[in-house]
Protein backbone atom coordinates (compact mmCIF):
# COMPACT_ATOMS: atom_id res chain seq x y z
CA UNK A 1 0.00 0.00 0.00
CA UNK A 2 2.61 2.50 1.17
CA UNK A 3 4.74 1.38 -2.05
CA UNK A 4 1.84 2.21 -4.17
CA UNK A 5 1.23 5.47 -2.67
CA UNK A 6 4.79 6.24 -3.51
CA UNK A 7 4.89 5.45 -6.80
CA UNK A 8 1.96 7.52 -7.26
CA UNK A 9 3.20 10.63 -5.34
CA UNK A 10 6.65 10.06 -7.74
CA UNK A 11 4.20 10.36 -10.61
CA UNK A 12 2.52 13.45 -9.66
CA UNK A 13 5.91 14.64 -8.54
CA UNK A 14 7.11 14.03 -12.39
CA UNK A 15 4.21 15.46 -14.16
CA UNK A 16 4.28 18.92 -12.02
CA UNK A 17 8.42 19.34 -12.59
CA UNK A 18 6.79 18.38 -16.40
CA UNK A 19 4.34 21.40 -16.29
CA UNK A 20 6.42 23.58 -14.18
CA UNK A 21 8.97 23.66 -16.59
CA UNK A 22 6.66 23.92 -19.82
CA UNK A 23 5.21 27.11 -17.84
CA UNK A 24 8.62 28.73 -17.46
CA UNK A 25 9.29 27.94 -21.09
CA UNK A 26 6.25 29.31 -22.61
CA UNK A 27 6.89 32.48 -20.15
CA UNK A 28 10.11 32.78 -21.60
CA UNK A 29 9.26 32.73 -25.19
CA UNK A 30 6.51 35.54 -24.76
CA UNK A 31 8.83 37.34 -22.51
CA UNK A 32 11.38 37.16 -25.53
CA UNK A 33 8.35 38.21 -28.10
CA UNK A 34 7.69 41.07 -25.57
CA UNK A 35 10.90 42.28 -25.83
CA UNK A 36 10.89 41.81 -29.95
CA UNK A 37 8.25 43.66 -30.10
CA UNK A 38 9.30 46.59 -27.72
CA UNK A 39 10.14 49.66 -30.80
CA UNK A 40 14.10 50.22 -30.94
CA UNK A 41 14.90 53.88 -29.14
CA UNK A 42 14.94 56.47 -31.87
CA UNK A 43 18.88 58.29 -32.25
CA UNK A 44 17.94 62.35 -32.84
CA UNK A 45 20.40 64.93 -34.18
CA UNK A 46 18.51 67.30 -31.92
CA UNK A 47 20.62 67.80 -28.43
CA UNK A 48 17.20 67.83 -26.48
CA UNK A 49 14.38 65.90 -26.95
CA UNK A 50 11.14 64.66 -24.82
CA UNK A 51 7.64 62.70 -25.65
CA UNK A 52 4.71 61.99 -23.91
CA UNK A 53 1.43 60.51 -24.13
CA UNK A 54 -0.66 63.87 -23.93
CA UNK A 55 -3.56 62.26 -22.59
CA UNK A 56 -1.95 60.07 -19.68
CA UNK A 57 1.38 62.37 -19.14
CA UNK A 58 3.33 59.15 -19.74
CA UNK A 59 6.99 59.62 -20.57
CA UNK A 60 7.54 58.06 -23.61
CA UNK A 61 11.29 59.45 -24.52
CA UNK A 62 13.98 61.66 -23.26
CA UNK A 63 17.12 62.86 -24.38
CA UNK A 64 18.80 65.43 -22.11
CA UNK A 65 15.23 66.00 -21.78
CA UNK A 66 15.89 68.50 -18.54
CA UNK A 67 18.78 70.52 -19.50
CA UNK A 68 18.23 74.31 -20.44
CA UNK A 69 18.46 75.41 -23.62
CA UNK A 70 17.84 78.43 -25.78
CA UNK A 71 13.91 77.69 -27.33
CA UNK A 72 13.81 80.50 -30.24
CA UNK A 73 10.29 81.23 -31.24
CA UNK A 74 9.00 78.13 -29.45
CA UNK A 75 8.60 80.84 -26.68
CA UNK A 76 5.75 82.51 -28.67
CA UNK A 77 3.40 79.02 -27.60
CA UNK A 78 3.57 80.26 -23.80
CA UNK A 79 2.98 84.44 -25.28
CA UNK A 80 0.00 82.50 -26.94
CA UNK A 81 -0.81 80.69 -23.36
CA UNK A 82 -0.69 84.07 -21.44
CA UNK A 83 -3.14 86.04 -24.01
CA UNK A 84 -5.66 83.42 -23.81
CA UNK A 85 -5.42 82.55 -20.01
CA UNK A 86 -6.38 86.60 -19.39
CA UNK A 87 -9.60 86.67 -17.73
CA UNK A 88 -12.75 87.34 -20.46
CA UNK A 89 -10.60 87.74 -23.71
CA UNK A 90 -11.96 89.19 -26.23
CA UNK A 91 -10.27 87.55 -29.38
CA UNK A 92 -12.56 90.45 -31.28
CA UNK A 93 -10.60 93.22 -29.20
CA UNK A 94 -8.79 95.61 -32.32
CA UNK A 95 -4.90 96.48 -31.57
CA UNK A 96 -3.64 99.56 -34.01
CA UNK A 97 -0.19 98.89 -34.83
CA UNK A 98 2.26 100.79 -34.12
CA UNK A 99 5.43 101.64 -35.47
CA UNK A 100 7.68 100.11 -32.18
CA UNK A 101 6.38 97.02 -34.00
CA UNK A 102 7.63 97.04 -37.29
CA UNK A 103 11.08 99.25 -35.93
CA UNK A 104 11.73 96.12 -33.59
CA UNK A 105 11.30 93.55 -36.60
CA UNK A 106 13.64 96.14 -38.24
CA UNK A 107 16.55 96.18 -35.80
CA UNK A 108 16.68 92.70 -34.99
CA UNK A 109 16.08 91.19 -37.90
CA UNK A 110 13.18 89.40 -36.77
CA UNK A 111 10.68 86.79 -37.97
CA UNK A 112 7.49 88.98 -39.14
CA UNK A 113 4.02 88.95 -39.55
CA UNK A 114 4.71 92.03 -42.09
CA UNK A 115 2.17 93.90 -39.84
CA UNK A 116 1.43 97.25 -41.51
CA UNK A 117 1.34 100.78 -38.94
CA UNK A 118 -2.02 102.23 -38.46
CA UNK A 119 -3.51 98.94 -39.07
CA UNK A 120 -6.15 97.65 -37.08
CA UNK A 121 -5.49 93.99 -35.69
CA UNK A 122 -8.10 91.69 -33.49
CA UNK A 123 -6.02 89.76 -30.75
CA UNK A 124 -7.33 86.65 -32.63
CA UNK A 125 -6.03 87.47 -36.03
CA UNK A 126 -2.32 88.69 -34.17
CA UNK A 127 -2.60 84.81 -32.55
CA UNK A 128 -2.45 84.03 -36.13
CA UNK A 129 0.42 86.02 -37.20
CA UNK A 130 1.92 84.81 -33.90
CA UNK A 131 1.77 81.24 -34.41
CA UNK A 132 2.01 80.81 -38.02
CA UNK A 133 4.56 83.27 -40.10
CA UNK A 134 6.07 83.28 -36.14
CA UNK A 135 5.48 87.19 -36.36
CA UNK A 136 7.56 88.88 -33.62
CA UNK A 137 5.59 92.57 -34.52
CA UNK A 138 2.78 90.52 -33.67
CA UNK A 139 4.35 88.90 -30.03
CA UNK A 140 4.89 92.66 -29.80
CA UNK A 141 1.67 93.55 -29.77
CA UNK A 142 0.08 91.03 -27.73
CA UNK A 143 2.90 91.74 -25.11
CA UNK A 144 1.62 95.84 -25.18
CA UNK A 145 -1.72 94.88 -25.17
CA UNK A 146 -1.84 92.22 -22.08
CA UNK A 147 0.99 93.70 -20.05
CA UNK A 148 0.16 96.82 -17.58
CA UNK A 149 1.65 100.10 -16.88
CA UNK A 150 2.28 102.95 -18.28
CA UNK A 151 4.62 102.98 -21.03
CA UNK A 152 5.64 100.73 -23.67
CA UNK A 153 8.64 99.22 -21.66
CA UNK A 154 6.56 98.97 -18.80
CA UNK A 155 4.05 96.71 -20.59
CA UNK A 156 6.34 94.47 -22.14
CA UNK A 157 8.19 93.65 -18.60
CA UNK A 158 4.81 93.23 -17.29
CA UNK A 159 4.14 90.73 -19.66
CA UNK A 160 7.09 88.63 -19.69
CA UNK A 161 6.13 88.89 -15.83
CA UNK A 162 3.23 86.91 -16.04
CA UNK A 163 5.09 84.68 -18.65
CA UNK A 164 7.46 84.03 -15.67
CA UNK A 165 4.62 83.31 -13.43
CA UNK A 166 2.76 80.96 -15.44
CA UNK A 167 5.97 78.83 -15.75
CA UNK A 168 5.98 78.59 -12.37
CA UNK A 169 2.31 77.98 -11.68
CA UNK A 170 2.97 75.07 -14.29
CA UNK A 171 5.92 74.25 -11.55
CA UNK A 172 8.54 74.45 -14.64
CA UNK A 173 11.64 74.69 -12.72
CA UNK A 174 14.44 74.79 -15.94
CA UNK A 175 12.13 77.60 -17.86
CA UNK A 176 12.79 81.23 -17.66
CA UNK A 177 11.57 83.93 -20.04
CA UNK A 178 13.37 87.50 -20.82
CA UNK A 179 11.53 88.14 -23.99
CA UNK A 180 8.02 87.77 -25.52
CA UNK A 181 9.12 86.16 -28.93
CA UNK A 182 12.51 84.14 -27.97
CA UNK A 183 14.97 86.86 -28.77
CA UNK A 184 16.55 87.36 -25.55
CA UNK A 185 19.20 88.67 -23.72
CA UNK A 186 20.98 85.26 -22.97
CA UNK A 187 18.53 84.75 -20.17
CA UNK A 188 15.32 82.92 -22.08
CA UNK A 189 15.58 79.39 -21.85
CA UNK A 190 13.68 75.76 -21.18
CA UNK A 191 13.76 72.65 -21.78
CA UNK A 192 12.25 69.45 -23.90
CA UNK A 193 10.42 68.40 -21.08
CA UNK A 194 9.02 72.35 -19.86
CA UNK A 195 8.11 73.18 -23.42
CA UNK A 196 6.10 70.04 -23.69
CA UNK A 197 4.11 70.54 -20.75
CA UNK A 198 3.55 74.67 -21.30
CA UNK A 199 2.14 73.54 -24.99
CA UNK A 200 0.50 70.22 -23.21
CA UNK A 201 -1.44 72.92 -21.06
CA UNK A 202 -2.07 75.54 -24.10
CA UNK A 203 -3.39 72.81 -26.43
CA UNK A 204 -6.36 72.52 -23.58
CA UNK A 205 -7.19 75.36 -24.98
CA UNK A 206 -9.89 74.89 -28.20
CA UNK A 207 -8.50 78.69 -30.26
CA UNK A 208 -5.17 77.70 -29.95
CA UNK A 209 -5.54 73.90 -30.89
CA UNK A 210 -8.00 75.41 -33.58
CA UNK A 211 -4.86 78.52 -34.55
CA UNK A 212 -1.86 75.84 -34.57
CA UNK A 213 -3.53 73.05 -37.03
CA UNK A 214 -4.52 76.03 -39.59
CA UNK A 215 -1.68 75.34 -42.69
CA UNK A 216 -2.40 78.63 -43.88
CA UNK A 217 -5.23 81.59 -43.10
CA UNK A 218 -5.97 85.17 -44.98
CA UNK A 219 -7.83 87.21 -42.60
CA UNK A 220 -9.57 90.67 -43.45
CA UNK A 221 -7.91 93.33 -41.37
CA UNK A 222 -9.35 97.49 -41.25
CA UNK A 223 -6.53 99.72 -42.14
CA UNK A 224 -5.57 103.59 -41.25
CA UNK A 225 -7.97 105.28 -43.21
CA UNK A 226 -10.96 102.85 -42.23
CA UNK A 227 -10.59 100.79 -45.22
CA UNK A 228 -9.46 97.14 -45.36
CA UNK A 229 -6.94 94.77 -46.42
CA UNK A 230 -5.93 90.87 -46.45
CA UNK A 231 -3.04 89.32 -44.85
CA UNK A 232 -2.07 85.80 -45.63
CA UNK A 233 0.05 84.01 -43.72
CA UNK A 234 1.51 80.20 -43.96
CA UNK A 235 2.22 78.07 -41.35
CA UNK A 236 6.41 77.13 -40.68
CA UNK A 237 5.38 74.00 -39.16
CA UNK A 238 6.39 71.34 -42.57
CA UNK A 239 4.52 68.38 -40.47
CA UNK A 240 1.00 69.99 -41.43
CA UNK A 241 -0.32 67.99 -44.67
CA UNK A 242 3.01 65.79 -44.49
CA UNK A 243 2.48 63.60 -41.11
CA UNK A 244 -0.45 61.98 -40.72
CA UNK A 245 -2.39 63.18 -37.65
CA UNK A 246 -0.23 66.17 -37.14
CA UNK A 247 -2.30 68.83 -35.26
CA UNK A 248 0.54 71.43 -34.23
CA UNK A 249 2.51 72.68 -32.71
CA UNK A 250 5.65 74.97 -32.93
CA UNK A 251 8.84 76.00 -34.85
CA UNK A 252 11.49 77.73 -33.61
CA UNK A 253 15.32 78.73 -34.62
CA UNK A 254 18.00 80.93 -33.46
CA UNK A 255 21.51 81.65 -33.43
CA UNK A 256 21.89 79.69 -30.01
CA UNK A 257 18.58 77.84 -30.56
CA UNK A 258 19.69 76.26 -33.85
CA UNK A 259 16.16 74.27 -34.86
CA UNK A 260 13.55 73.46 -32.77
CA UNK A 261 10.33 72.02 -32.67
CA UNK A 262 7.18 71.77 -30.33
CA UNK A 263 4.69 68.71 -32.15
CA UNK A 264 1.83 66.97 -31.54
CA UNK A 265 0.25 64.35 -33.67
CA UNK A 266 -3.10 61.99 -32.67
CA UNK A 267 -3.87 59.06 -34.20
CA UNK A 268 -6.53 56.32 -33.51
CA UNK A 269 -7.73 58.34 -30.32
CA UNK A 270 -3.70 58.51 -28.91
CA UNK A 271 -2.11 62.16 -29.00
CA UNK A 272 1.43 62.16 -28.73
CA UNK A 273 3.23 65.90 -27.57
CA UNK A 274 6.94 66.77 -27.57
CA UNK A 275 9.71 68.98 -28.22
CA UNK A 276 13.23 68.56 -29.65
CA UNK A 277 15.60 71.15 -29.01
CA UNK A 278 18.80 72.28 -30.81
CA UNK A 279 18.68 70.50 -34.27
CA UNK A 280 21.14 70.94 -36.76
CA UNK A 281 19.29 72.12 -39.43
CA UNK A 282 15.36 72.77 -40.47
CA UNK A 283 15.06 69.54 -42.16
CA UNK A 284 16.65 67.26 -39.46
CA UNK A 285 14.48 69.07 -36.76
CA UNK A 286 11.18 67.50 -38.82
CA UNK A 287 13.00 64.48 -39.49
CA UNK A 288 13.49 63.89 -35.63
CA UNK A 289 10.09 64.76 -34.80
CA UNK A 290 8.62 62.24 -36.95
CA UNK A 291 11.23 59.53 -35.95
CA UNK A 292 9.58 60.17 -31.79
CA UNK A 293 6.30 60.74 -33.10
CA UNK A 294 6.50 57.37 -34.93
CA UNK A 295 7.92 55.95 -31.70
CA UNK A 296 5.59 57.28 -29.54
CA UNK A 297 2.88 55.38 -31.30
CA UNK A 298 3.95 52.03 -30.87
CA UNK A 299 4.77 52.68 -27.51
Amino acid sequence: MNIGIKRINRATATATVALTAGAVLAGSAFATQAQAAAPPKPTITAKGGFVMNNGSGKTLFTKSADTRRSTGSTTKIMTALVVLSQKNVNLKSKVTIQKAYSDYIVSKNASSARLIVGDKVTVGQLLYGLMLPSGCDAAYALADKYGSGKTRAARVKSFIGKMNSTAKSLKLKNTHFDSFDGIGGGNNYSTPRDLTKIASKAMKNSTFRTIVKTKSTKQKVTTKSGGYRYMSWGNTNTLLGSYSGAIGVKTGSGPTAKYCLVFAATRKGKTVIGTVLTSPSAAKRTADAKKLMDYGFKK
